[in-house]
């Protein structure tokens, strides 16, 4: 069953669900999960619905035009989704196989709505991983020199792939603010609870400063180095007695799980990232609808 989901950020204010819920009313819409959030901080309401298509008396190739008036009575910023949408998936890798197997698999055994048509690498090592799945492997390697035609060619490959969501399974390079302007909409998986340890090496880090537990975050990338906004986090408990090699060993484990979850949020349309109110000092974050 197809359904539809409005994913809605505006000032808060009395009525904005009644107003909402109305107008889908209005169009015969029946609503099968409808959660909201106000963050008071920023005086912000968020909101995600949604609903059948079957039934609803909008085509959906209308839906937008349909909403974009009450948008605009409630100056809101809003996304429209459609649960049938199949997304397509470009995995940029470096050495580091684990979170590339572990999406590949998760893909192919229906976990994740999406395909995946090519695999990016700076090394070629992961090549015939892709190609044992049938997926199409770029090798790039980057320097400083060449970083920037590489970044070039690895957004004409996206293009080429019509690719919507970019995931750095491990992929040990910083993306330029130019390779951001034209292409954002990418997940990273940090080897880290963040903000600790931001950057490399966090598990030798972490080893010396003698923590007790460690973490895996996944975010999606943004000019700041592992600074951008938060989708999914875990953490596993360690003791005196591990080694750095038992904390990499036990952060593969999280970073292919919680990299998955983000992935798996995100084309369920269940992240909601907003920005900072004028009067506030909160930077981006994420509200994450279950």
């Amino acid at each position: 069953m197809a359904t539809a989901t409005l994913l809605i950020s505006c000032a808060d204010r009395k009525g904005l669900v009644a107003k909402i819920a109305d107008w889908l009313f209005s169009h015969n819409g029946n609503i099968l999960h409808a959660d909201q959030h106000t963050d008071a901080a920023a005086g912000l309401f968020l909101m995600r619905v949604e609903w059948e298509l079957e039934g609803f008396n909008l085509q959906r190739q209308f839906i937008g035009e349909a909403f974009d008036p009450l948008a605009e009575v409630i100056d809101a910023k809003w996304q429209l989704h459609f649960s049938d949408s199949v997304r397509r998936i470009a995995i940029f890798v470096t050495k580091q196989d684990h979170c590339l197997y572990d999406l590949i698999l998760r893909q192919r055994s229906g976990e994740l709505q999406a395909t995946i048509p090519v695999v990016i690498g700076n090394h070629p090592d992961l090549e015939a991983i892709a190609h044992n799945f049938g997926i199409n492997f770029h090798y790039l390697p980057v320097t400083a020199d060449t970083k920037q035609a590489q970044e070039a060619q690895q957004l004409a490959l996206l293009k080429q792939y019509d690719i919507d969501l970019v995931v750095l399974a491990k992929y040990m390079q910083i993306l330029s603010p130019e390779f951001l302007s034209q292409f954002s909409n990418v997940i990273n998986i940090h080897h880290s609870f963040l903000p600790a340890f931001p950057g490399a090496n966090p598990y030798q880090r972490a080893y010396s400063r003698g923590v007790k537990i460690i973490g895996a975050t996944a975010h999606y990338v943004t000019e700041d180095l592992d600074e951008g906004p938060i989708i999914e986090q875990d953490v596993i408990r360690i003791s005196h007695r591990d080694s750095v090699s038992d904390l990499i060993r036990k952060g593969k484990d999280l970073e292919r799980i919680v990299l998955a979850r983000a992935v798996r949020l995100h084309l369920q349309n269940r992240v909601l990232v907003y920005g900072q109110a004028a009067s506030s000092n909160l930077g981006l974050r994420t509200v994450v609808f279950d």
